[in-house]
Formats: structure tokens, C-alpha cells, sequence
């Protein structure tokens, strides 16, 4: 399997553009997948966001039909490959039930991954832990009051509270705290995400995330991210600097290259984990299905650095009423 990462890692780097035609396509699905998969989408989407609505409205107002409403509902399917390790696979269920008119400032979400539960640095840097395999446990019901303020002029900040759905019950706080700067007058741009939580099962957690990048082209775009975290779980300060660079090679594939570095302590700072990263996604299927392959090559501590590939392909199938095309964010 070696040989077959190293190739795509290759072909992945020089490979060019679609053809206009292609690009023009919006399906990879031969006709028959398509007359199953579009009914089926549409059912499920339409009563993710019926279901939603008809809450938000109990709670909030008229106006839950008409305002925007990010509730979603992912199903995904995972094969993880790490050399030494074998081979494993999982599904996944992500959700989101989003309440916008509930209040003016304070809304009710209901989701089902928080933040606080996504691990460590290096499960989370990785990318190959997107799924929910790292806590199955983890939905939380909840009020998240916002302030009214674009982060490129104030500090934008959120306070919310509520309970993580499980027993014994975990009451949680979470304060998060977001900032966006233009340097100069150039096209870089300094961005600042800030969390602070407790739970009442795990304790507390701060996570500070500062990400500066500019774009390269058009279909290019640079960002450099240094992330330090503590779990008071974990008791240990996590840091990680990445490099990355995203390109878009057509309206429906684009490639991520990372170059990233994982480390821990204050007192005995030690890096834990170097390894590099691509990875290729792909809109399979009308900005509903999508596809990943991620090759890595890793240089971990706990076994000298001795160089190990590892590799993840996901399909992910999305179901909201309104298709958004979601790549990498930038």
C-alpha cells in the first residue's frame, strides 16, 4: 500500500485542472445511482429542516419559516489506515438542529459533537478523526447568546450554556471569543479564536487558535495556524504549528497540502509528532456527496521518528434543504 500513497501523493500534487465540460457536470454518478440517491436526499433534508423549523417556531416566532437555518444532518463512512496499526472503519452520524429565532441574541442549538469533545491536538490535526468516532456520547442541548458584532471591528463573543445529553447529566459553560484583523494594506489577515468551557463531568478547558494567511491567486490560498490547548482531564498543554496551502482545481474538487507539528508540556516542552498531509476532496455528487482521500506520512516520538504512512478515505452524504457547497473554507 506503501507505493500506492507515495504515487497519489505525486499525481495529487501536479495534477491539473478538469476540463471545462467536466466541470460543467455536476454528478459522478451514472443516471440509475442518482434516481435513488436525489428522492432519498430530498425526503431526508426536507424533514431535517421541517423538524427544525417546527421547533424553533414553538419556541420562537412566525418568523422560523422564513429566516436562514443552518440544521444538518451527515452521514459518513470511514477506512483509517495506519502502517503498524491495521486497518479500521466506521459510520458516523453528525447533527445540528439550529433555533435562529428563538431570541433575537440567545438561541437554542442542539448538536451533537462539541468542541470540547474532539480530543486532543493530534487526533484533531490530523483530520483523520473528523468522524465522531472519538465519543459517541457527546450531543449537548443548549442557550448561546451572541453579541451583534462583526469580529473586523470588535472582539465578537459568545456565552452559552446547557447540559451534554447523557447519564449521569453533564451541565457545561462555554465563553468563545473571535477577532479578525486586516494587516496593513496587503491581503494578509491575522484571525484570533478564543475558548474557554467547563464541564461538569471533565472539568475545564482553554483552547486560544491564532490563523494568518493570505490568498495566493484566485484559486489559492496560504494560511499559517499555531493552536495551544489544556484539558484539565488531560492536565497538559498541547500545541501544534501548521502550514498549509489550499487549492481549488475546479467548482468541485479542491486539494489541501499541511506541513504540521505536534507537541506538549511547559515544563518539559517536547514535540510529539511531525508528519505531512494531502489531502483531495471531491463533490461526487451536487454539493451532496463528497469524497476524501487523505495520504499522510508521520514522524512520531513513541516510535523514534521512524517514518509511517497512514492513510483515510471517507464518503460523507450531507441532507439540508438549501445545498451548500462547503470545501475548505476559504
Amino acid at each position: 500500500m506503501r507505493p500506492a500513497i507515495a504515487l497519489f501523493c505525486v499525481c495529487a500534487f501536479f495534477a491539473p485542472p478538469l476540463a471545462a465540460d467536466e466541470e460543467e457536470n455536476d454528478s459522478d454518478l451514472p443516471e440509475w445511482a442518482e434516481n435513488h440517491v436525489e428522492p432519498f436526499r430530498a425526503r431526508v433534508g426536507n424533514w431535517v429542516d421541517n423538524t427544525s423549523r417546527n421547533i424553533d417556531s414553538f419556541f420562537g416566532g412566525d418568523q422560523s419559516s422564513s429566516v436562514d437555518n443552518g440544521s444538518y444532518l451527515r452521514l459518513g463512512q470511514e477506512i483509517d489506515w495506519m502502517e503498524g496499526d491495521g486497518t479500521s472503519s466506521d459510520i458516523s452520524v453528525r447533527y445540528r438542529i439550529d433555533l435562529p429565532t428563538t431570541e433575537e441574541r440567545l438561541r437554542l442549538i442542539i448538536e451533537s459533537d462539541p468542541e470540547e469533545s474532539q480530543g486532543t491536538l493530534a487526533d484533531q490535526g490530523s483530520g483523520r478523526l473528523y468522524n465522531d468516532q472519538r465519543d459517541r456520547r457527546t450531543s449537548t442541548l443548549g442557550l448561546s447568546w451572541l453579541e451583534r458584532r462583526d469580529k473586523r471591528d470588535n472582539w465578537s463573543n459568545r456565552i452559552g450554556a446547557g447540559v451534554r445529553l447523557r447519564l449521569p447529566l453533564d451541565p457545561y459553560v462555554r465563553f468563545t471569543s473571535e477577532r479578525l484583523w486586516d494587516i496593513g494594506e496587503g491581503p494578509w489577515q491575522l484571525e484570533s479564536y478564543n475558548r474557554l468551557s467547563w464541564f461538569n463531568n471533565s472539568g475545564y478547558s482553554a483552547r486560544t487558535q491564532w490563523d494568518i494567511g493570505r490568498p495566493l491567486s484566485e484559486n489559492r490560498h496560504l494560511r499559517f495556524t499555531t493552536t495551544v490547548q489544556w484539558r484539565e482531564e488531560e492536565d497538559t498543554l498541547e500545541y501544534s504549528e501548521v502550514a498549509q496551502l489550499n487549492q481549488r482545481l475546479n467548482s468541485r474538487s479542491a486539494l489541501r497540502y499541511s506541513a504540521i507539528a505536534i507537541g506538549e508540556s511547559v515544563s518539559n516542552p517536547r514535540m510529539t509528532n511531525y508528519y505531512l498531509q494531502t489531502r483531495y476532496r471531491r463533490d461526487i455528487h451536487k454539493g451532496i456527496l463528497f469524497a476524501d482521500v487523505i495520504p499522510e506520512l508521520h514522524f512520531q516520538r513513541e516510535v523514534s521518528h521512524d517514518p509511517r504512512w497512514a492513510m483515510t478515505l471517507r464518503l460523507e452524504m450531507y441532507f439540508q434543504r438549501d445545498i451548500k457547497r462547503d470545501y475548505f473554507h476559504f
